[in-house]
C-alpha cells in the first residue's frame, strides 16, 4: 500500500529530489548566461566577409570587407553572408550543445 509519497517508492527521499532539480536549474541558468555573453565568429572568402553570434545562435554583427562588395556582383557577397552565418551557427551549435549537455535536451522545462 503506498503511503501518499505519489508512487516515489524505493526509498527516494523527496527533499533530495527537490534538491537536486534545484542544483540543475542552477547549472541550466549559469550555462545560458554563458551562452548568452560567449561570441562565436564565422567566416567566408577569407575575411571577407565575418559573422558574429552569441552561443544562443542569435546574430550580434556582420562584418564586411570593402574587397566583398562589388555591385556588379552582389550574387557573390550574398553567398558569403550565407556561408559566413552558416559558419558561426555550426560553432554556436556546438558551443551549445558542449554547455548545456543532456540539460539541453529538456527545453524551456525550467
Amino acid at each position: 500500500m503506498a503511503h501518499g509519497y505519489g508512487g516515489f517508492g524505493g526509498g527516494m527521499n523527496m527533499n533530495a529530489l527537490m534538491q537536486q532539480a534545484k542544483k540543475m536549474q542552477e547549472q541550466m541558468m549559469k550555462a545560458q548566461e554563458e551562452l548568452d555573453s560567449a561570441e562565436v565568429v564565422g567566416k567566408a572568402g577569407g575575411d571577407m566577409v565575418t559573422v558574429t553570434m552569441n552561443g544562443k545562435k542569435e546574430l550580434k554583427s556582420i562584418k564586411l570587407s570593402k574587397t566583398a562588395v562589388d555591385p556588379d556582383d552582389v550574387e557573390m557577397l550574398e553567398d558569403l553572408i550565407v556561408a559566413a552565418y552558416n559558419d558561426a551557427f555550426k560553432k554556436a551549435e556546438d558551443l551549445y550543445k558542449d554547455k548545456m549537455g543532456p540539460m539541453g535536451n529538456l527545453g524551456g522545462l525550467m
